[in-house]
């Protein structure tokens, strides 16, 4: 397929905002793609070039693409004050792939599958030469690229799409494209967490095709979502037939197994395997099933108790010295479900008999190798007695299950309850940030924060984090956040919404200020979560529930 087919779908949803005309646009679209062109054009849609199972990362700085539009023939002045004026690489490449003063000697049409094929390759390219060889592959695809095409090209490789496409969107183009029940598209896409695959089986199969998909091993599915309750009270009246169990502050892990292979992804659907070779040990000795998915919460322990989340978190994106840190920062896992044993998937089954099945399965070691702690009452004494054990213990609350429940991939549908003290915290992505002043000049030391749309995606501003940051948290988040920086407009930079924290706050305010229509004051830093991703942060809508309250 010629990519200035797909620009064309670019275009036009970039030209609205509305979420049902983005999704005719997409579903007219797809349905007369062929099988191969839908696993090609489907994550690009998304600006997706990597999944995230696939455990690599493009990175690419402006400073490169800045050096590639020059090679168009331009100054770096005039490419850099371009930037200045616009703030998009992307729109930058469009202007000046207009007036390129660089003939090319044999004009080709780009595909998608090049396009696609060639931004895969700038992940590769390590060590000596590896800027120069990156810099090649995009002047290339630039020297052959409409203005358009330059402008999608530039902002797909700095994962900066700006369509508005979210998972829903996306999900119910493909059931209005194949004449499928987006309920169906839903639930195969939580299984196989790969939107190309379902359009796929949606044209290919339909329906009934998208019933039959089943949890693979060696690949990470969407994990069940908790609804949050005012109070155990509320909770256990929502959960009817309640099981309680402690709510572990640590990273909530899914656990494969194939024999003697061993699987470890986040909720963020992250492979952390190689992360944590002494919690594939203990699972390859301790799961009696030879193929089984597991769920548990892995906490880092300190002093033989358990540790805050960001021990954890020095874990989870570790490359180097990864055997000298495990011993540093032992771990500890309780498993509170399994969806597959035996090679039996077990989602239809009840939460009571998948707990079952969970005792059976783990050869448990106390506090090493161990199933969540659980209570099954509907006493609100008792739950509170429970409830108190756990916050004495360190940990943030307690989970409220309705035994009779079978397992939903991806979905909050009422079957669990999380309990925590009335002041929470709150999950926000970190959306821009400012540089310091004196001698923070060279740190970023005001950060914007910002909260989700639950329908159309859309991140929204919801206040400013500046106070209670020691030196060296500003250090360290100045290094993890420059790589994100996607433009600069003079003293504030913005940036991918990668990083989410864990946020404190005194109050919630309403604020015409930002377009989230409220403001956090004195918002505090907890901790960066490393095992939660944008999908995961708090929506406008649970904000004016909060805010109710």
């Amino acid at each position: 397929m010629d990519y200035s087919e797909l620009v064309e779908i670019y275009e036009k949803l970039s030209a609205t905002t509305k979420k049902l005309e983005k999704r005719d646009i997409i579903a007219e679209f797809i349905k007369n793609l062929d099988t191969n062109e839908l696993e090609i054009v489907i994550p690009l849609i998304q600006g997706k070039i990597f999944l995230e199972v696939e455990e690599q990362e493009l990175g690419i700085a402006d400073k490169l693409i800045i050096q590639a539009i020059m090679g168009l023939g331009f100054s770096k002045t005039e490419v850099i004050d371009k930037f200045r004026d616009t703030g998009d690489l992307g729109l930058v490449a469009e202007k000046f792939a207009e007036k390129k003063r660089q003939a090319t000697l044999f004009q080709r049409k780009l595909t998608t599958e090049k396009v696609l094929a060639s931004i895969r390759e700038l992940a590769t390219p390590e060590g000596k030469n590896s800027q120069n060889r990156k810099l090649k592959i995009i002047l290339e695809l630039l020297n052959f690229a409409t203005p358009k095409e330059a402008l999608y090209i530039i902002r797909t490789i700095l994962e900066d799409l700006r369509l508005g496409v979210a998972e829903g969107i996306l999900r119910d183009s493909i059931a209005l494209g194949f004449d499928a029940d987006k309920e169906k598209v839903e639930y195969a896409y939580n299984l196989e967490t790969d939107f190309g695959i379902v359009a796929k089986i949606a044209k290919e199969k339909g329906n009934a095709g998208l019933e039959e998909v089943k949890l693979e091993i060696g690949r990470p599915i969407k994990v069940m979502l908790s609804e949050k309750a005012p109070d155990l009270e509320n909770a256990i009246e929502k959960a009817k037939e309640p099981a309680i169990e402690i709510k572990y502050d640590g990273m909530r892990t899914l656990v494969q197994k194939d024999k003697d292979k061993i699987w470890l992804f986040t909720r963020r659907l992250e492979n952390v395997t190689k992360q944590f070779p002494d919690l594939v040990e203990l699972c390859r000795k301790n799961i009696k099933s030879e193929k089984a998915v597991l769920e548990g919460e892995t906490l880092a322990i300190k002093d033989g108790k358990p540790a805050p989340f960001q021990e954890l978190s020095k874990r989870i994106h570790r490359k180097y010295d990864i055997k000298k840190i495990s011993e540093e920062i032992p771990i500890q896992i309780n498993f509170f479900d399994c969806i597959l044993a035996d090679g039996e998937q077990l989602l239809e089954e009840s939460f009571s008999e998948r707990r079952k099945k969970l005792e059976e399965v783990v050869n448990q070691i106390e506090g090493k190798f161990q199933l969540a702690e659980q209570i099954k009452t509907t006493d609100l004494k008792e739950a509170e007695e429970f409830y108190s054990k756990a916050l004495d213990a360190g940990q943030e609350g307690v989970m409220v299950k309705n035994l009779s429940a079978p397992y939903q991939p991806g979905k909050r549908v009422g079957y669990m309850y999380k309990v925590k003290p009335e002041k929470e915290s709150l999950d926000l992505v970190i959306t821009g940030a400012e540089w310091g002043q004196g001698r923070r000049a060279n740190w970023l030391a005001s950060f914007i924060l910002s909260v989700r749309d639950e329908a159309t995606g859309e991140l929204f501003e919801i206040g400013r984090m500046g106070t209670g940051l020691t030196d060296e948290n500003f250090k360290d988040m100045t290094e993890r956040l420059k790589p994100l920086i996607i433009r600069e407009k003079e003293n504030t930079v913005y940036l991918k919404p990668k990083m989410v924290v864990e946020t404190g706050y005194q109050e919630l305010q309403r604020s015409p200020n930002y377009k989230s229509g409220f403001a956090l004051r004195f918002p505090k830093l907890i901790g960066i979560r490393e095992d939660k991703s944008v999908e995961d942060i708090e929506t406008v809508q649970r904000i004016k529930r909060l805010y109710k309250l």
